[in-house]
């Protein structure tokens, strides 16, 4: 095998940085002993893995184009340059820097963190949600200390260095492999990490730097709101660690049935029921609006309608009053769509029986056979989509 390390990589001698790292990663995926434990291919991970150390470090690289010997005489060898990095191995497969590790490492992480969203749900009737309403609720969260003002450190005390570290937040390990020297960064057990240590935490908040607390808050709720949406409220959610900025609460709508009116989008459907006779002869029917069920409405408001119902309507004839239905979030309004269903007796008297006999005679419908219609255009079908949306 070729010991050109540019022919080991497979790259021009005149490859970048970028161009040396992608064949690297490319052939550690390949040759990596996890991924293919074969002795050959175990060899070849390490030679080509000498290779993009000398290559990837610009001082090596001249030297060795200048005809130097990157390993020192060769005392080292192949796969055992001193001082390799198991981060090196780590960027081949995740394409970035070692868990833990990377160039000079992550560093301490910083103890004040941004705190996590909250979610709560409340339930609503549907005139709240077509025409919005201001709600209060409670919420239980964490909230900053008020002792520590979120440091969590007790009153006239500071975090200090710790020893074990050094205030990096992170000890190195090295072991010796085949890989030569594997060196891996891992948090400090002593610091958790920071970088520094309480020695006499808040005792209200246990170092943490926050309590639970309830609180109570406004909410207001836009018109127009549906089933399942959520009101955004920013930076009322959860308190981060260490007096970190809140998350945000998020607040879940959840509309009541109502009793006359079905939503559907932003229109409103409901049902009217008249006699057989009414329906005949003609009548009208006032019909309580939805805002009729607002506890604000203006009493001078007009939150009735009177539906006309022409002689002759058939059981589930629609009519569609427009723009009284539910606001939309964006502006406009939906319609407000009526079904009217005929209602026939089901028990008669013997003169009113006997009155239906003289109209039937009238109409010469003593013995009438029926219309059979199309299922489409048929009442029984009109009645099964009107209600079949219910």
């Amino acid at each position: 095998m070729s010991h050109d390390l540019y022919e080991l990589l497979g790259v021009a001698r005149d490859a970048d940085a970028d161009q040396i790292k992608k064949a690297y990663r490319k052939l550690a995926r390949q040759l990596h002993p996890d991924v293919n434990p074969d002795p050959e291919s175990q060899e070849k991970f390490k030679q080509v893995t000498s290779a993009y150390e000398v290559l990837s470090d610009p001082q090596k690289r001249a030297h060795y184009d200048r005809g130097g010997d990157p390993f020192g005489g060769g005392a080292a060898g192949f796969g055992q340059g001193a001082g390799f990095s198991f981060t090196d191995i780590m960027d081949a497969f995740f394409g970035g820097a070692a868990p833990g590790g990377g160039g000079g490492g992550r560093g301490p992480r910083p103890r004040m963190r941004r705190g996590q969203d909250a979610l709560i749900a409340i339930e609503i009737d549907l005139a709240q949600a077509a025409f919005g309403v201001t709600r209060e609720i409670k919420v239980d969260t964490a909230v900053h200390c008020a002792t520590c003002q979120g440091a969590g450190t007790a009153p006239g005390t500071e975090p200090v260095t710790c020893a074990q570290c050094h205030g990096a937040g992170e000890v190195a390990q090295v072991q010796r492999s085949f890989l030569g020297e594997v060196r891996t960064l891992r948090p400090c057990a002593a610091c958790r990490g920071y970088g520094s240590t309480i020695p006499d935490p808040c005792r209200e908040c246990a170092g943490d730097g926050r309590v639970r607390s309830r609180r109570t808050l406004n909410v207001k709720i836009p018109a127009g709101v549906d089933d399942g949406t959520r009101v955004q409220l920013s930076e009322q959610g959860e308190v981060g660690p260490g007096g970190g900025p809140a998350g945000d609460l998020y607040v879940e709508i959840r509309v009541a049935e109502h009793a006359t009116f079905v939503r559907h989008g932003n229109d409103l459907h409901c049902t009217v029921s008249v006699p057989m006779t009414a329906a005949a002869l003609g009548t009208s029917v006032t019909l309580a609006l939805l805002e009729a069920d607002l506890e604000s409405a203006d009493p001078e408001t007009t939150t009735t309608h009177e539906l006309d119902i022409k002689p002759g309507t058939q059981s589930g004839t629609e009519q569609v009053l427009r723009g009284l239905g539910v606001p939309g979030l964006r502006g406009g309004r939906g319609d407000l769509i009526v079904t009217v269903v005929v209602e026939t007796p089901t028990k008669l008297d013997a003169r009113q029986e006997e009155l239906l006999r003289e109209l039937a005679a009238l109409r010469g419908e003593e013995a009438p056979e029926g219309t059979v219609r199309s299922a489409s255009k048929s009442v029984f079908g009109r009645l099964r989509d009107a209600f079949g949306a219910n």
